[in-house]
Order: C-alpha cells, then structure tokens, then sequence
C-alpha cells in the first residue's frame, strides 16, 4: 500500500515540472520578443524621433492648407527628413497637421515627437505686434498685416468703417489714435476686425472715467489729446517738456490761434528728415498744415504713447503760446509768452542753423 501511494505522486511532481518548465521557455520567448522590439525600436524610430531642428522656425497653417504645403513649409525650414519623421508620426495618431489652422513657433533644438505634439495640438503661439511711433497709416496698415493672415485691405476696411469706430469716438480721420504705442498679443489666424478690437479694448482700458474727465478738463475729448499728443512727441524726446508743450499747443486753441506746429508740415510735406522749415512750406495745402488751417489736425501725424498723454493731462498750466528749438541743438527749447520774446529766440536758433550751414 504505502508503495502503491507513493509512485502516483512521483507522477504529479513530474508534470506539474513539465508545465512549469514549458510556461517559464514562453515567458522566455515573450522577454524575448519585447527586446528585439525594443532593440529594433532603438535602432532604427528612436534616433528619429529625437533627431533636433537646427533653427527656430515659425510654422504656419493657413486655412486652405494642404497636406503637401505643410511638408513644404517643414522641408523648407528642418530639412526632407525631418518633415517625413513629424509626419509619419502624425499619420501615427491619425492626425492631418493640415487642419490645425494656425501658426506656431518651433524653437531651435525641438525634437521631432514634440515638434508633431505643437503642431497637432493647434495650441498656437501668440504674435507679438508692437507699435511704435508709426507716422504713416499705410505703412503701419502694410507692417502690420504681413504679421496676420488677413490682407492688407481688410485692415484698411476695418479702419475705414466710421460705423466700428465710433464705438470708441473715433472717425476713420483719426483712426491712428486707437494704436497707442505699445506691444500686443493675438493669433494669427485672428480677423482684422478681431485684432482691431483687441487693440481697441486697450484703448477704452486708458480712457477710463478718470481720464476723459482729465480731457475735459482742459477742454479736449480723449481724441484730441491724442492728436495733441501725436505732436509733442515729434516735437521733442525730452519727457520734462512733454507736459509744457502740451499745455502750450492747448493755450494757442484757446486763445483761437493758429498752432503753427512745425511737425505738422513735415507730415503735410511726407518729410520728417526735415530740419528746417522753409516759408515756402508753410504754404503747402493740407488740413494737417497749421499755419494754414486753425484748430487741430484732422487725426495724429503719428502714433503715441501713453507716457506722453499723461503728461498732457496731468500738467501744470502756464502762460506759454510760443516755442523754439534752443540754439544749442540740445533737443530742448525756449518757451515764451510774447511774440516778442518768442522772435527773439527764433533769430538765434536760424542764426545757429545759418552757421552750420543747414538748409533743410
């Protein structure tokens, strides 16, 4: 009996051994498998995938994009390769970089699997449009629509839609006065109108209550102190005369004078290099010539800064109703209350001129 019983278990220990040897060989086979794959893996997708851009590159989508026109841009600015390797992996999660509409930043060093997550996220990077005392609409209209998507002529629409612009007191005269200098951020997929109204959302922002009562103060709506603005800072970079100036220009409307603002016939003329003023060029026809014309400008002969308005409407009154550039070329000036006084100044400053020779 006790014999009988003890060879059927030597038979259970013997297959119980064979299942286990068996499992453990197909483990073995799976271990296997997996580093001949991983092997493979490193060897031949890995070096791909972490294969770096040499330059930093600002990849745009545009609506109407095709799959070729994305390799295109890729191949132009990270070479063939690179652009198949972001594209197979995009093909990888089923994804057409084709339909992420946008523009994004690919910085210098990205690697091919993070270039493929920016591009098929659609999370776009920002553009930076910085203003910065433009003196032209039509070039800040070109600078800033090669920046967007949109073309130039929407812009121009936009800024010439007296409807739109009136929701910030503004008529397509002095539209300018909506782009205080400064630097924003948009998309560039955005709209000229939507860029516009970001920007103008900036403007009411600075207009607040506080400051059109400012305005009103000196007798000006905000779009005036703008145009008055415009002229000081082409009238000096000297940010301790901003203010004084500033007063000086609001006495001469006052007191119903013409402003007789050089700035405003170099704008007239289309010549800012221009030194000195001719008396043939105060005769030149334009609403912006105020030798001519009394009152303001129909809009600002340039964009300006919030610095310079504030210095508007926050200076100290004085007396002043004229200005010249000092005779030392310094950048300041002589202000005086008399005409007397303020001819007195000129003859020196035109002496200086005439000593150095300067005709324009």
């Amino acid at each position: 009996m006790n014999q009988s019983t003890r060879e059927p278990s030597k038979g259970k220990r013997k297959n119980g051994t064979g299942l286990n040897a068996r499992t453990g060989r197909i483990m073995l086979y799976i271990l296997l498998g997996l580093a001949l794959c991983i092997g493979a893996f490193m060897i031949s997708i890995y070096p791909t995938i972490i294969t770096k851009s040499e330059q930093e590159a600002n990849i745009k989508v545009p609506s109407n994009a095709t799959p070729q026109m994305v390799r295109d841009t890729l191949t132009k600015y990270f070479g063939e390769k690179y652009a198949t390797s972001v594209l197979r992996l995009a093909k990888l999660r089923n994804i057409d970089i084709s339909n992420r509409h946008g523009a994004y930043t690919i910085p210098a060093g990205t690697n091919v699997l993070n270039t493929m997550r920016k591009l098929t996220s659609g999370a776009q990077t920002p553009v930076r449009i910085t203003i910065n005392g433009f003196r032209d609409m039509p070039k800040m209209i070109n600078l800033v629509s090669r920046k967007m998507e949109f073309p130039e002529d929407s812009l121009r629409a936009v800024l010439s839609d007296s409807l739109f612009l009136s929701q910030y007191d503004l008529t397509p005269a002095n539209a300018m006065a909506l782009f205080m200098d400064n630097t924003y951020e948009t998309y560039w997929t955005s709209s000229a109108r939507e860029l516009v109204t970001k920007i103008g959302e900036s403007y009411n922002y600075y207009w607040n209550d506080e400051r059109k009562a400012l305005a009103s103060g000196l007798g000006l709506t905000p779009a005036e102190i703008m145009i008055v603005a415009s002229i000081v800072d082409e009238e000096t970079n000297n940010e301790g005369e901003k203010a004084t100036i500033g007063r000086l220009y609001i006495n001469r409307l006052h007191n119903n004078m013409k402003l007789q603002a050089d700035p405003t016939v170099r704008f007239a003329l289309g010549d800012f290099t221009v030194q000195r003023i001719l008396h043939k060029d105060l005769t030149v026809e334009s609403p912006y010539n105020t030798y001519r014309h009394h009152g303001l400008p129909p809009g600002p002969i340039r964009t300006t800064s919030e610095t310079t308005v504030s210095h508007i409407l926050n200076s100290e009154p004085n007396n002043y109703l004229y200005m010249c550039a000092r005779e030392d070329f310094s950048g300041r000036h002589n202000f005086a209350s008399t005409y007397q006084e303020h001819l007195e100044n000129a003859l020196r400053y035109q002496a200086r001129l005439d000593e150095r020779d300067i005709t324009r």
